[in-house]
């Protein structure tokens, strides 16, 4: 995205960077395009349409993808849980078995503890005759068993829920994937389309913006982890937007805050609406170098404020992270991290 008359960010492929690229070399080679070659109205509104839609998949793809791999990351864990309630469970029965041995030994098995070769002990412990023909200590023991026993269904029972969960969370990624791939397979046909001119000027209009260094207009960072953000950002300029990543080679929207936040040790969420509330909501009039700046309702794009009324961001395919006004687009909010 240039600025509000240039097109909306959205998420894309590394096929669409190529073949844009591959436009904005033969436009440098053609020189100057007349006017009268701009794109027709009706076809850029549809394209702009379609990489807007195609950048709020991409948000839904990027937040599904990191709901797949933190409960990845569950499912570990509540599995590494069940093998060691498994593992204290079998010491139990193993100290239960060695007091029945020791019982029948000396005279005897009290038919209490037949209950031990049972994998469910609790209906004959409901039963308040048993407690009468075993001693404390058996009594105290078998408790025990069938407290962890209850345990580990439920740990059982949360690891079925939570692998249900990942399945499911899986097939959103690949539906989500599937919608990005054909919005932008779809603004391709339309700008392929259009004539070769036209094409020409479509490009130079999408990668309007700067990649150069700015002044610092007089603004400071908020704080050193902003300043360290910015400088991040900064690094980045120029490298290919490409959808769903969040760098170091190419980077969606999103992807640019939370790998340059992570530059200075911060750890943002993966969207743009997540990192909307990332920290403090403050206006626009007082925004400040690092403060995060999100567009439209929606909150589906996301750009970081670097001074002098620019932004950087990761515009769109065949845009490389670059400086666009702040204005570019309705601001939503701006968020000091």
């Amino acid at each position: 995205m240039g600025s509000h008359r240039r097109l909306a960010p959205s998420g894309f492929d590394r096929g669409a960077c190529v073949a844009l690229g591959v436009l904005s070399a033969a436009a440098a080679a053609l020189g100057p395009v007349p006017a009268s070659a701009a794109p027709h109205d009706d076809v850029r509104a549809e394209v702009d349409k379609l990489y807007e839609q195609a950048e709020k998949a991409t948000e839904a793809y990027d937040k599904a993808d990191e709901r797949a791999d933190a409960l990845r990351e569950q499912v570990s864990t509540a599995q590494d849980r069940v093998a060691r309630e498994q593992e204290r469970i079998n010491r139990m029965r193993e100290a239960l078995g060695a007091l029945a041995g020791a019982q029948y030994r000396s005279g005897g098995l009290d038919p209490s503890l037949a209950l031990l070769f049972s994998d469910d002990p609790e209906d004959y412990l409901d039963k308040a005759s048993v407690l009468d023909r075993i001693g404390a200590r058996e009594a105290g023991e078998l408790r025990r068993l069938r407290s962890a026993m209850r345990e580990l269904a439920q740990e059982r029972a949360e690891v079925s829920g939570k692998l249900a969960e990942l399945d499911k969370t899986r097939k959103a990624v690949v539906g989500h994937k599937r919608t990005v791939e054909k919005k932008l397979a779809r603004a391709r046909r339309l700008l392929n389309s259009l004539p070769y001119a036209e094409r020409v000027a479509y490009q130079r209009a999408s990668r309007g913006g700067r990649t150069g260094v700015l002044g610092p207009g007089g603004a400071v960072p908020s704080s050193a982890r902003a300043a360290v953000a910015v400088a991040a950002a900064r690094s980045a300029l120029g490298r290919p937007y490409v959808w769903g990543a969040n760098g170091p080679a190419g980077f969606d929207c999103s992807g640019l805050m939370q790998w340059s936040y992570a530059q200075a040790g911060v750890a943002l969420p993966r969207t743009s609406q997540a990192q909307r509330h990332a920290g403090r909501l403050i206006p626009l009039s007082q925004a400040r170098p690092g403060d995060l700046v999100t567009y439209r309702s929606d909150a589906s794009h996301v750009a970081m404020y670097v001074g002098n009324g620019q932004v950087i961001h990761a515009p769109h395919p065949g845009a490389p992270v670059r400086y666009d006004p702040v204005d570019m687009m309705p601001v939503s909010s701006v968020t000091r991290v």
